[in-house]
């Protein structure tokens, strides 16, 4: 299913560095409360980049501020457009209205083949799993995730891939353990009761004095659109925006060799493992056999340094 993207563009002025001819900067529309109605934005970032037209646009992110005290953050966009009329990539927030595409493009590219949900035979691909999809769809609430989206012709667009990103407290992880005992869902418990018992042992709350994280959740890219790096950027705008929202502390569980390389590639560092063998029942059966390559989950962090001076915001 298809649906039009709402883009804001804005000419730059002759004021501005222009390196290019016909230089336009693109931004994605920012979610509901704030839109901008045509308006100049009142407050450029410090870290603008411009590129011409002809090879594509590529624009830092920036605050823009409306009011008093009302910030939204918009993570940019970047156009990989060359000369002819190939397909463009483009980078937006995921909100609630979106819910319904993403939990869709997940079906298919993500709830089957995901190392723990493929051992545990959660669901077939296409399919529906409702304790997940509640899962992702609690995560897009907190209004911190990010889609790639392929642009088609006629303003029409498919998702590439998308990365689910939430906000943890510190009693979170225990009352969604204690939620699990009425999941009628066993493959779905079976998961996120390691999940959950291996984060409480290994508390990142405690170690590092924080009182939220920003929790890299799920990532994913549609089959037909790995190998050129998406997964990578997605990761990389994650933590943009946590930076963005004055996080100090990002988390993931890496369930698969794959997502490990790009967390760390990106900055993230092992915080803790749980080998996948090791995990096993009271008879000594292991509980969920995974298939190599992937052996072990991991749990990765990243500090973020608050040295954004221009785009401050409270620290969590």
């Amino acid at each position: 299913m298809t649906k039009a993207i709402p883009t804001f563009q804005y000419i730059v002025p002759a004021s501005q560095p222009t390196p290019g001819k016909h230089l336009q900067k693109t931004f994605t529309r920012g979610l509901a409360p704030f839109a901008f109605n045509g308006a100049r934005p009142s407050r450029w970032g410090s870290r603008n980049l411009y590129t011409s037209a002809s090879t594509g646009v590529h624009c830092e992110p920036y605050i823009a501020s409306q009011g008093r005290n009302q910030q939204l953050n918009l993570v940019h966009t970047r156009r990989f457009a060359c000369a002819t009329d190939s397909p463009t990539m483009e980078y937006k927030m995921i909100g609630p209205e979106h819910c319904a595409q993403v939990i869709e493009h997940l079906r298919h590219n993500f709830f089957a083949d995901e190392p723990l949900n493929k051992a545990a035979g959660l669901c077939q691909n296409g399919s529906s799993c409702a304790a997940l999809e509640d899962h992702c769809a609690e995560a897009i609430q907190d209004r911190m995730s990010v889609m790639a989206v392929d642009v088609k012709d006629a303003g029409t667009y498919k998702i590439a891939g998308v990365v689910l990103n939430g906000i943890l407290k510190p009693n979170d992880t225990a009352k969604a353990l204690e939620k699990l005992d009425s999941s009628g869902d066993a493959h779905f418990r079976k998961i996120f009761e390691m999940l959950h018992k291996h984060n409480l042992k290994h508390n990142l709350f405690e170690h590092f004095d924080v009182q939220s994280m920003f929790d890299v959740r799920i990532l994913s890219v549609d089959s037909s659109y790995r190998g050129q790096g998406i997964a990578n950027e997605l990761v990389k705008r994650s933590v943009a925006v946590a930076r963005k929202n004055g996080f100090r502390l990002m988390k993931a569980d890496a369930t698969g060799i794959f997502s490990q390389k790009i967390f760390r590639s990106n900055g993230f560092e092992v915080f803790s493992e749980q080998p996948y063998c090791k995990y096993t029942d009271e008879n000594g059966k292991v509980i969920l056999p995974v298939e190599a390559p992937h052996i072990k989950m991991q749990l990765l962090y990243k500090a973020i340094c608050g040295d954004d001076q221009d785009d401050k915001v409270p620290n969590h």
